[in-house]
């Protein structure tokens, strides 16, 4: 375990605690309290990292949505009511006010430096950590943000579309910076959580990115989802190459830097595997469920072991699932709960992955598929396949005739065509478990898993699309806030983001 950024997290968290329940408006956001101004890159970037980490990765208000997970004592979320935006305020300001603004001063001491493998880094994260932000709410402060030390204290609200230029134009300057990088030079060293410093896995993690949100645009702007594709394809750095250079934080587990799932999981039990996922996976012996969840204590409802509860019931008919749909995995436990034990304390170390071999190869299998990003089409079945082997190394799956079998079970073998799209964006989908936010927004662009459907006690009759956006913006900026609404669409949850707005033009919703 790497040793050095724990002792950095450490010591920032006590200055972390001290504020954690302030929530202040991104107009402040060069007045970061988090991070004191004259802190070293190294400590800057292991704290921002940690900070998005833990915001993004996981298992909240995007589990529920997608249907991943549901909620047995407290089905708020599930009904919508608990995901409106006075529960989703707090997450949307913290990440202008914390580690973007962190990322941003790392960029800066890093290109004083003239030191690509520090800058390049934080460039690459800064964008990851913006696309949360621009894929669960739509048009937000981008170009302007975090200038308030330049006298920009009210940002506009950037289009989505300029603010993926803007990613792919950050992310091939620092694919290329960090490709220069002076020899020899360090980096971040082990003050980078996610790859040791390791600028070679940081080309590949950019530009592998870098496909991710060009796929994203597929169904909008299909000649740019194509073009920049090929940008990523053939750059140099190539992208994820093995589950090897999979982009994920391992969690050092010791009381101050837990796996943020488990952590939650200390003192609450309403969790369930959501019956849209379990009815994807056990009917066809998809050994991922052993990880993903845990047998039901009650059978009555499944006598095979594994099963989820459905979506957005009442309360009573929800209590009713309590034990007899599956809870979480057990790698996904501290151990010793207020409830009950489960897994072991190894579960405060599971790794939150930020991005995959597996998804990469999804990406891959789709763009052959589509004939689109240079990727030759007879190699769709070989990327599905690959992908799908990916996504059971990543958990641990090693039983090699399981496996055999689920590949060719005649629902999962790829079949090609319209058909081949939807088995790439069902099982990309499964894959993505524990990246919930990832997870809707390739729903969102798939319409996959078409089992996706609202439950019976929404608060609106449909599956959210957005959230709303900040109260803190409504109050301190309100009039750059009200163009974003009357450019993008009313603030609720049926507006769509602008890559979510051509979904006719996706085979996979027909």
């Amino acid at each position: 375990m790497n040793k050095t950024w724990i002792r950095g997290l450490t010591g920032l968290a006590l200055v972390v605690s001290t504020v954690a329940c302030h929530t202040e408006d991104i107009t402040t956001a060069n007045q970061n309290p988090n991070s004191p101004t004259d802190a070293p890159a190294s400590a800057l970037f292991t704290s921002a990292t940690a900070a998005s980490v833990r915001r993004w990765v996981g298992f909240g208000g995007p589990a529920i949505i997608t249907q991943q997970l549901a909620n047995t004592t407290y089905p708020t979320a599930d009904s919508y009511i608990g995901l409106q935006a006075d529960a989703t305020t707090g997450t949307f300001n913290a990440a202008y006010t914390n580690d973007l603004q962190d990322f941003r001063q790392v960029i800066s001491k890093g290109k004083v430096a003239g030191r690509a493998a520090v800058y390049g880094p934080a460039m690459v994260l800064q964008v990851w950590d913006f696309s949360y932000l621009t894929d669960q709410w739509g048009d937000v402060p981008y170009s302007d943000a975090l200038k308030a030390d330049s006298g920009v204290v009210s940002p506009k609200y950037d289009t989505q579309s300029d603010i993926y230029t803007g990613f792919f134009v950050t992310l091939k300057a620092a694919a290329n910076a960090m490709a220069v990088d002076v020899l020899g030079d360090p980096g971040l060293g082990s003050a980078d959580p996610i790859y040791g410093g390791n600028i070679t896995k940081w080309r590949r993690f950019a530009n592998s990115l870098h496909a991710r949100y060009a796929m994203r645009l597929v169904n909008v702007n299909p000649a740019t989802a194509d073009a920049e594709l090929k940008v990523a394809f053939s750059d140099a750095g190539g992208v994820f190459q093995s589950t090897a250079d999979n982009a994920r934080l391992m969690w050092p587990g010791d009381g101050v830097s837990d796996n943020p799932f488990a952590d939650n999981l200390k003192q609450r039990d309403d969790g369930r595997l959501a019956r849209t996922m379990t009815s994807l996976m056990v009917p066809v012996g998809d050994p991922r469920i052993r990880v993903y969840g845990q047998p039901v204590v009650d059978s009555s409802a499944y006598p095979n072991g594994y099963g989820g509860m459905p979506a957005a019931l009442t309360q009573d008919s929800a209590n009713a699932w309590y034990r007899k749909a599956s809870r979480p995995g057990t790698i996904f436990y501290p151990g010793v709960t207020s409830y009950g034990t489960f897994g072991t304390s190894a579960g405060l170390s599971t790794p939150s992955f930020l991005m995959t071999y597996a998804e990469l190869l999804f990406i891959r299998a789709e763009a052959a598929e589509r004939g689109i990003g240079g990727v030759p089409r007879a190699e769709a079945a070989a990327d599905y396949n690959s992908a799908i082997q990916a996504s059971m190394a990543q958990w641990g799956v090693t039983d090699a005739a399981a496996i055999s079998a689920f590949l060719a079970n005649p629902s999962i073998a790829y079949q090609g065509g319209t058909a081949g799209l939807k088995q790439i964006a069902t099982q990309k989908w499964i894959a993505l478990f524990s990246d919930d936010a990832q997870a809707w927004a390739e729903w969102r662009r798939t319409c996959q898993p078409s089992n996706v459907v609202p439950g019976p006690n929404t608060i609106v009759p449909y599956i959210p699309r957005r959230f709303y956006y900040s109260t803190t913006e409504a109050s301190v900026n309100a009039a750059n806030l009200n163009v974003a609404i009357a450019r993008q669409g009313p603030d609720n949850f049926g507006t769509r983001v602008y890559w979510d707005t051509q979904s006719a033009n996706a085979p996979t919703c027909h």
